[in-house]
This record gives structure tokens, C-alpha cells and sequence, in this order.
């Protein structure tokens, strides 16, 4: 076994950890770091239950090397409240009932986040293709889009 020790930064905090060289983010996210909201789906980078932000974009971490991730700044979704507050997308899933058996939330909310900080005012189509890598069981992608839809509003209405 090959391992090298990585320093990144997750939600804001330096950490460096002795990764084996075939390790995915996912992996070390849940077993090293014991971030478990990043859920574990498919493993093959299909459901966006992973959804990571490494880099301010949108990353399926069961695919991508922890390796990879040495330097970087990840944001899980431990990260996205503040002293016990929901973000404002986190909100609005609740709000929206967004949230049906909440094993794809993570991930959907982690891609919400990026497409709502691009500061656009996106079309519910562009939503929805911008959400494209993440999947629903729960068939809640009304809500979802709605959520979305409802910060990117409140964007507009505060500038």
C-alpha cells in the first residue's frame, strides 16, 4: 500500500491526514474525518449523494483521488451552517419541503449552493441542468428547484 500525507483545507479548518495514493475524498470525508453528511450512493459518480465543493465547483467525491484534493479548499456539508444557523438554500429546502428521506439533500444542497453564489439569476431550466448530476429517489425535484429558485430571488431583491 502506497499512502502520502495530504493538507487541505474542509469547511474553513487546515487538516493534513496520511491517505493510501487509491483512497477517493469520499472515503477519507466519512471514515478519516468523520464528515458523514457527504453520503455514500452509487460510488461511480452518478447520484451526487457525494457532492462535494472543492475549489468553489462542484466535485462527485466518491471519483475523485483524495490525493487530488492536497492544497485545495473543500466545503462539505457540515460547513454551511454557521453557530447553529441553516444556510440560506438549507433554509429554503426546509422551507420548499425539499427534504423528503434526505439522503440526496447533501448533495443537492451542496450544488444549490455553487449555482446560488454564482450570483446569476439562472431559468428554472438552467436550474435544472445545473442540478443534472444529482438524483432524487424521493422524486422531490419541484421542491428542490423551488428552493433554489426562492434564494436566487431574494439575491435579486437585496441588491
Amino acid at each position: 500500500m502506497q499512502t502520502r500525507n495530504i493538507t487541505f483545507t474542509v469547511n474553513g479548518k487546515e487538516v493534513s491526514v496520511n491517505v493510501d495514493v487509491r483512497e477517493s475524498l469520499l472515503e477519507v470525508l466519512r471514515n478519516r474525518l468523520h464528515l458523514t453528511g457527504t453520503k455514500k450512493g452509487c460510488e461511480v459518480g452518478e447520484c451526487g449523494a457525494c457532492t462535494v465543493i472543492i475549489n468553489g465547483e462542484t466535485v462527485d467525491s466518491c471519483i475523485y483521488l483524495a490525493i487530488w484534493a492536497d492544497g485545495k479548499e473543500i466545503r462539505t456539508i457540515e460547513g454551511e451552517e454557521k453557530n447553529g444557523n441553516l444556510s440560506r438554500i438549507q433554509q429554503a429546502f426546509v422551507d420548499e419541503g425539499a427534504i423528503q428521506c434526505g439522503f440526496c439533500t447533501p448533495g443537492f444542497v451542496m450544488s444549490a449552493t455553487v449555482l446560488v453564489e454564482s450570483g446569476e439569476k439562472l431559468s428554472r431550466e438552467e436550474i435544472k441542468k445545473g442540478m443534472a448530476g444529482n438524483l432524487c429517489r424521493c422524486t422531490g425535484y419541484q421542491n428542490i428547484v423551488r428552493a433554489v429558485e426562492k434564494v436566487m430571488e431574494e439575491n435579486l431583491q437585496a441588491k
